[in-house]
């Protein structure tokens, strides 16, 4: 597939995304960002990111996710020429997500995003229990690097495969249920971004964190792969990385 249409791809879904999860935290909360229920929001997440990886398929080098596609180039499976024109599409997908949640959002009478925030991520006093910030560091490396290892796990072998879009929407659901109390559930620059650009603020101020610890474990994880999975791994072409 031609890289233009795997953008088109990565920018869709990441917009999906985002749109969906972060709706279930914007759009249930009662009062806004403080009613939700954990479990739904990371099964919203996790649903998202399955539907997303089946209709995207193998064909679209489905990532979604800034850190996953650092991760698969550090790993060797994805040209490192097309890694900044999928980050870029990804962030633009997240911002277009985050906007027409905002739209929707904006339908009910008293809305505010500066008070529901639509589910941004943050530390110390914006994170959701207080975290100090080297708590949150930590864990949004930690979920990262699963996560992106995970995916290149999945994604290593044709019977693997066949289960991958369902195994890795679960895990990005379990890893959320860990870290919405947290941190409003991160371990993705992109979805992180697109939040943060309306909600402004304190916000962007610490969005710097939640673009650093993902990068960093997405690059671990591939770093990882390199050295434990050479013997199960299959050197797909661009067309047919990831799920």
């Amino acid at each position: 597939m031609k890289l233009g249409r795997r953008l088109a791809v990565e920018g869709a879904g990441t917009a999906w995304l985002v749109f969906a999860g972060c709706a279930a935290m914007a759009l249930n909360a009662s009062p806004p960002s403080q009613g939700f229920n954990v479990l739904e929001v990371a099964a919203a997440f996790g649903l998202a990111l399955t539907v997303a990886n089946y209709a995207a398929a193998r064909a679209a080098s489905a990532h979604f996710n800034p850190a996953v596609t650092i991760g698969y180039a550090v790993s060797g499976r994805f040209p490192v020429r097309d890694t900044g024109p999928y980050l870029a599409a990804q962030t633009i997908g997240a911002i277009l997500g985050a906007a027409l949640l905002v739209r929707v959002a904006s339908g009910r009478p008293g809305f505010s995003v500066a008070v529901s925030d639509l589910g941004s991520n943050g530390y110390d006093e914006h994170s959701p229990s207080e975290y100090a910030l080297a708590a949150v560091f930590l864990l949004e490396l930690a979920v990262s690097f699963v996560f992106v290892l995970f995916h290149l796990l999945m994604s290593s072998t044709v019977a693997r495969r066949k289960t991958a879009a369902l195994a890795i929407g679960a895990c990005l659901a379990a890893i959320y249920l860990i870290a919405i109390p947290v941190s409003n559930g991160g371990a993705n620059p992109a979805r992180s971004t697109g939040p943060a650009l309306f909600a402004g603020e304190w916000a962007l101020d610490q969005l710097w964190l939640f673009w650093a610890a993902p990068l960093f474990g997405g690059a671990a994880a591939g770093a990882a792969y390199r050295l434990v999975g050479r013997r199960s791994r299959i050197v797909p072409t661009p067309s047919r990385d990831g799920v």
